[in-house]
């Protein structure tokens, strides 16, 4: 496995893993906890160093699965997870980055991973209620006490962005990008690349669409895409064809069509490190592989005349989630 540089000289492998599809969002949630995780300890196997998680998937599961699986190997991994969710009885009910709601969800968060340090953390969303300086300090507390090695900001818009960083280095921006979601291009990338911040990006094969998978817009119970327009089946059917158009280039270099598609994002910048997510070690592997596929420039630029010209239909998250990013 190649490996990449974040902000702070945070070095991780070229393709991380995201892992939230272990316990949530994507239909019937697997509970066979050995089974998963085995795929996470084969997922080292294959070359992953970088595992992304947070307390609000299950909430708390997913962490705990982390935990037992890479109790083992913990000092070749590098651990990502978040804070900023309020969260009552199992259900999250609400934004809180208070400075003492991130202290006490870096300590829980420590405990189900089975760590004393957590290597990114991460605010999940921007809190409007709490200055972005009152975050950045708390976290910086954390590091101070060498319980959290960077800090990390997801979905935020640029001004929270630098913001933050005028208080404490930011290591890693983490929001949805991919070549169906070019939000981050316009103002976030320009800035991770004036201040030296790595950017990971989530969804990088589009929840699945971008592999030529998603062929209905029938989802099983449990999947978050049937709430999500992109994916209603009109807007399903515009966005085939930049699918197709992929599908033919990963034919004419032996890959994937999600290899292409990784393969894209890598070839943006070198301090973007995609975090594609998988339960299944075979998909994780053919991931992993996505290093070895060579795009061209013209290639990369053809893909973007393609998706500029065709463009998405539908909205990548619904009206709630939405008004929640880019703050």
């Amino acid at each position: 496995m190649h490996t990449r540089t974040l902000g702070q000289g945070l070095e991780v492998s070229a393709i991380g893993l995201g892992c939230m599809g272990i316990s949530q969002s994507y239909g019937p949630n697997p509970g066979d906890h050995a089974a998963m995780v085995q795929v996470l300890r084969d997922a080292v196997d294959a070359g992953v160093t970088f595992f992304d998680t947070a307390e609000a998937y299950g909430p708390f599961h997913n962490e705990e699965v982390l935990g037992a699986a890479l109790e083992p190997v913990r000092d070749q991994v590098v651990l990502a997870t978040k804070f900023g969710w309020q969260i009552t009885d199992g259900q999250i009910t609400g934004l809180n980055s208070r400075p003492e709601q991130i202290r006490r969800v870096a300590e829980e968060s420590l405990k189900r991973l089975r760590t004393d340090r957590i290597d990114l953390f991460y605010q999940h969303r921007v809190d409007p209620d709490v200055p972005m300086e009152e975050v950045a300090g708390a976290v910086g507390d954390l590091v101070a006490e060498g319980k959290v090695l960077h800090f990390g900001l997801s979905e935020p818009g640029a001004h929270s962005l630098r913001a933050a960083h005028a208080v404490h280095p930011v290591t890693a921006v983490q929001s949805e990008y991919s070549l169906w979601t070019r939000d981050p291009e316009p103002e976030i990338l320009p800035a991770c690349a004036e201040l030296g911040i790595g950017f990971v990006p989530f969804s990088p094969l589009g929840k699945g669409f971008l592999t030529g998978q998603v062929t209905t817009s029938s989802f099983s119970e449990g999947d978050i895409r049937a709430t999500i327009p992109r994916f209603q089946e009109e807007n399903r059917q515009a966005n085939q064809a930049l699918v197709d158009h992929v599908q033919a280039l990963a034919a004419s270099k032996e890959a994937t069509a999600g290899q292409v598609a990784l393969a894209w994002l890598l070839a943006q910048q070198p301090w973007i490190v995609p975090i594609p997510g998988s339960r299944r070690i075979k998909r994780i592997q053919e991931n992993v592989e996505a290093t070895h596929v060579a795009l061209s420039a013209d290639d990369v630029a053809d893909l973007n005349r393609l998706a500029a010209r065709i463009g998405v239909q539908g909205e990548r998250y619904n009206a709630a989630h939405m008004g929640m990013v880019g703050r």
